[in-house]
This record gives C-alpha cells, structure tokens and sequence, in this order.
C-alpha cells in the first residue's frame, strides 16, 4: 500500500467557517476523512497533517522521507510566499501534487505565481473540495 502525506498550510484549519462562497462548507476534517477513504480505494494509506506555521510545514516535509510515497500539499497563502517549502520539497525529491480549492489564476494578482509549482509533479486548482480527490488520483498515477 502507498503511503502518502497530506500537508495543509495557514488557514486551512479554518475551512468551513471561513470565506464559504470560495471554499464551501465542509470542515478540513470532513475533507481529510473522505481523502482517506478514497485513498483506500486506491490502495493508498493517508496521513494528514495541518499547521500554520511555516517552519513547522518545512520540518514536516523533511520528515517524510523514507516514510511516505508522495506528499499532496495545498500550502495555502504560503504557496505565493514560501521559498523555503519550495526548497524542502526539492530537497526529499518524493513526488508532491499542489492543490487549491480555488483557482489561483482567477483571483488577486499576487496569487496568480506559485513558488511550489516548479518542483512539483502537478497542480491541480479550481476544483473545491475535489481538488483534493483529483490530485490523489494524479499523484497515486504518477508514483
């Protein structure tokens, strides 16, 4: 069975509540329970893992090597700011799938640039709470 690590950054931890006209209504706990029943589907076991803080996110990164399959990440704000979770995840070289519940093309101009995508395997964005089953699926394909 894959194993692979599920990283929700700032403010994820606030779905639900926050802002439900872009980001529904489902808690991040109702997402990652049904994340993880579909990982089952796909023969993949899911761990989940949520902070605000970035240097927690990084230390999280590094962690997984040698423990999971791929990392599937939606940084959150950190996505458009963070060079060192950039680094991290071209350091433990594990595939890694970026999700947004949103599209990040179509919002503010400062979060058109993701400095993550560049060392990942693929984005997925736009599709709500489903942008975390269809970055599964792509992520399980690619490992």
């Amino acid at each position: 069975m894959l194993k692979i690590l599920l990283i929700n950054g700032a403010n994820l931890n606030m779905l639900g509540m926050r802002e439900p006209e872009k980001y529904g209504n489902k808690s991040l706990a109702e997402i990652e329970s049904e994340l993880i029943v579909k990982g089952k589907e796909l023969g993949a076991e899911i761990d989940t893992y949520q902070s605000n803080i970035e240097g927690e996110i990084v230390e999280k990164i590094q962690q997984a090597i040698g423990n999971y399959d791929g990392i599937l990440i939606n940084a959150g704000g950190y996505t458009h700011t963070s060079v060192v979770i950039r680094d991290a995840i071209a350091a433990v070289n594990i595939p890694t799938v970026e999700i947004h519940m949103t599209n990040i093309h179509a919002r503010e101009e400062f979060r058109h640039t993701s400095l993550l995508s560049g060392v990942c395997k693929g984005v997925i964005a736009g599709f709500g709470e489903n942008s975390y089953t269809l970055g599964l699926e792509g992520l399980v394909n690619i490992i």
